[in-house]
């Protein structure tokens, strides 16, 4: 489906709620239960073909899990693809869309020390990705100020926050994701930048309602989804083999 319709979806107060997927059937399930579009986990995917998260699945089973998923449903999928695995911007692209994805997700630091990268050179990486899909991805910039271990400096992380995803909107993202933030960061966040954001939804922090008042313009659950039904799968086995 095409990067316009999910784009189209991007509206600020009244988000498009992303379910996380992991494979064709849990695709299939919130497709069928009415998911305007979709996004796939990367740590749900990882955990499904038997690798830890944090860019240790190897790219070519990545992008096939996320073409199995794009076949088997009729709405957007958008992919998370962690760092870009390594690839460059004209290789992710177009694997990106021989999947049949019509975005992506992509962090800003790096999996292996947890830091943030450069600014700038996240910003260019994330230009050469804009120049190479043209309009056919939607791009998600995530932005991993509030992530633990991340030092955003004397500024504070909201500050940092708005200047690494205004610099992201600037080379061409269509929207910018600064995952964990808290609400009133969120908050604030969303004050000052002035482009669709997406939120991650805990079971313990603001409900969908809640978010959506905030003004962000797409929710996501990353793995969470997956953790529910993990567990779901547990109890079942403990009560089939108890």
């Amino acid at each position: 489906m095409s990067a316009a319709l999910l784009r189209s979806l991007h509206v600020p107060g009244r988000p498009v709620v992303l379910p996380n997927v992991w494979d064709a059937v849990s695709a299939k399930v919130f497709a069928e239960a009415g998911a305007a579009a979709l996004a796939t986990s990367s740590s749900a995917v990882a955990a499904t073909l038997g690798y830890d998260d944090g860019q240790r699945t190897p790219a070519d089973e990545m992008f096939a899990a996320v073409a199995r998923i794009c076949r088997a449903v009729d709405v957007p999928v958008t992919a998370d693809i962690e760092a870009g695995y390594g690839l460059s911007a004209a290789e992710l692209a177009d694997r990106l869309l021989a999947a049949g994805a019509a975005g992506c997700n992509l962090e800003d630091s790096d999996p292996a020390t947890h830091a943030l990268r450069d600014v700038g050179a996240q910003a260019a990486w994330l230009a050469e990705v804009r120049a190479a899909a043209g309009d056919a991805l939607v791009v998600n910039a995530r932005v991993d100020t509030f992530l633990g271990g991340r030092d955003p400096g004397p500024d504070g992380p909201v500050a940092v926050a708005v200047r690494r995803a205004r610099a992201y909107l600037d080379a061409g993202a269509d929207c910018v994701y600064p995952i964990l933030a808290p609400a009133d960061a969120l908050a604030a966040f969303v004050r000052e930048v002035v482009a669709p954001v997406n939120a991650f939804h805990t079971p313990d922090g603001p409900s969908i309602a809640d978010l959506a008042k905030l003004g962000v313009a797409r929710i996501t659950f990353g793995g969470g989804l997956h953790r529910r039904a993990t567990e779901y799968v547990r109890e079942l086995a403990a009560d089939l083999l108890g």
